[in-house]
């Protein structure tokens, strides 16, 4: 039997009204450089984060072509807090403080930005999280010798080490939750936090995806699945997402949070808001362990239910921000599942512009629906859809109207975006974004 709550704890509250939800704030570290300004010009410009892998370690390997961030995370933060994350977490830190700064909100913690730290909470996606220094403690083992390992191998290990680093740097206190569900990871976090505010658990959520796994091991094996792009001679053009030719994706790394907070309490301390977070939608394939089900039936089911969440219809899609990682299979099912989404805006209705931004970013893997996102935020607030790049020649079968080489004006009719993503084992998220209504 549920507890009553003690007195002022509203941390088991739930409303009874739904609350509005909205974003405040964003940060990431993509391929694309440090911070969202960067990430925006980048994309809006058509510009590709994808480049040669150097060191030894990748020398012999069949792929070695990546999306690697173009700085060392561990240089962004103080020297001794630096040495106890992973480089997930790391990611994850610089991105959080700039979604926090960017929110108004003081760098030095909830208490300092007047909130309530026990009505503040983090929810990230991560697939990987910290398993690239367990490759490297069991190397150091076998190596040079038990005492070689670090007795920081085992925290840094654990795939909660980033909401646990965020919630130690922000003084977050509420709760810090970890989300792992594949490559839809930073998107259920972030529909998981909707949630917590929504129905009153909460007030505020850090909430998004990191990934950092550009690793010999993990390379290898992907390419072993043929899962990767094969076009080592041109790194910026490798990853063609809807194209005809396209050959597989390109394995990325980086971060993307977003803040979230009920209308209410960002209205009542002055915040700037981006859009709101209207609603999400979940589902599973039960198909497949790596392949996406070719009738499209489980990612349709995700974005009906993100629709139905949101308290929209498919009329009201302006946008769709698809998950679209340039493999053969799996672009061809999400073509699929949005032919048929988009069919049921009726015949009246004019044609919803598409865009994939893994030509420009790879696949972050967890992070890559955390970073989209973001820039589905950007999109609304900026009203421009950035371009997809790599997608020279469009695969007749997807049948959709892609944006490719240039911008293009959002249009200003319907008002909700879609950002979808997918992962291995069938895992489905939709998230749906509307516009801010002073921008309607």
């Amino acid at each position: 039997m549920q507890q009553p709550p003690l007195p002022g704890d509203r941390s088991r509250v739930t409303q009874t009204t739904p609350r509005r939800v909205v974003i405040t704030g964003l940060g990431a570290i993509t391929p694309l450089g440090v911070g969202v300004p960067g990430l925006w010009q980048g994309l809006v410009e058509g510009r590709s984060g994808v480049r040669a892998l150097e060191g030894e370690e990748f020398s012999d390997l069949p792929v070695r072509i990546a999306a690697t961030v173009p700085a060392d995370p561990a240089g962004l933060l103080p020297p001794a807090r630096a040495r106890r994350m992973n480089r997930a977490a790391q990611f994850a830190v610089v991105a959080a403080r700039e979604a926090w700064r960017d929110a108004g909100l003081d760098p030095s913690g909830t208490v300092e930005s007047g909130l309530d730290p026990e009505r503040v909470g983090v929810c990230l996606g991560t697939i990987i999280g910290g398993a690239p220094v367990l490759v490297d403690g069991d190397r150091r083992l076998r190596d040079r010798g038990p005492r070689s390992v670090s007795p920081l191998t085992a925290p840094m290990t654990v795939g909660s080490q980033a909401a646990a680093q965020v919630s130690l740097d922000l003084r977050i206190t509420g709760e810090a939750r970890t989300v792992v569900s594949a490559c839809a990871s930073g998107t259920e976090a972030i529909g998981q936090a909707i949630d917590r505010i929504r129905h009153g658990r909460l007030d505020v959520v850090v909430a998004g995806g990191t990934e950092a796994a550009v690793t010999p091991a993990v390379m290898a094996s992907f390419s072993a699945m043929r899962a990767l792009s094969t076009r080592n001679d041109e790194p910026a053009r490798a990853s063609r997402p809807f194209a005809k030719d396209r050959d597989g994706f390109v394995h990325g790394e980086g971060a993307g949070l977003v803040v979230l907070e009920s209308e209410e309490h960002a209205l009542a301390r002055g915040a700037r808001i981006y859009c709101e977070a209207a609603g999400w939608g979940l589902s599973a394939d039960a198909h497949h362990i790596c392949a996406p089900d070719p009738s499209g039936e489980g990612i349709l089911r995700a974005l009906r239910r993100a629709l139905a969440d949101a308290g929209s219809v498919p009329a009201d899609v302006v946008h769709i921000n698809a998950h679209a990682t340039a493999t053969v299979d799996g672009d061809l099912a999400e073509a699929t599942a949005l032919r048929r989404f988009l069919d049921e805006r009726g015949g009246a209705a004019p044609g919803v512009p598409v865009t994939a931004v893994k030509g420009s970013l790879g696949h972050l893997q967890g992070a890559a629906g955390a970073v989209e996102a973001v820039v589905s935020a950007l999109t609304l607030h900026h009203g421009r859809i950035p371009p997809t790049i790599g997608c020279d020649d469009l695969d007749d079968a997807c049948g959709m109207d892609v944006v490719t080489y240039v911008p293009r004006p959002l249009p200003t009719t319907g008002d909700i975006v879609l950002s979808n993503s997918f992962g291995f084992g069938g895992h489905n998220a939709v998230l749906a974004l509307r516009r801010e209504r002073s921008a309607a």
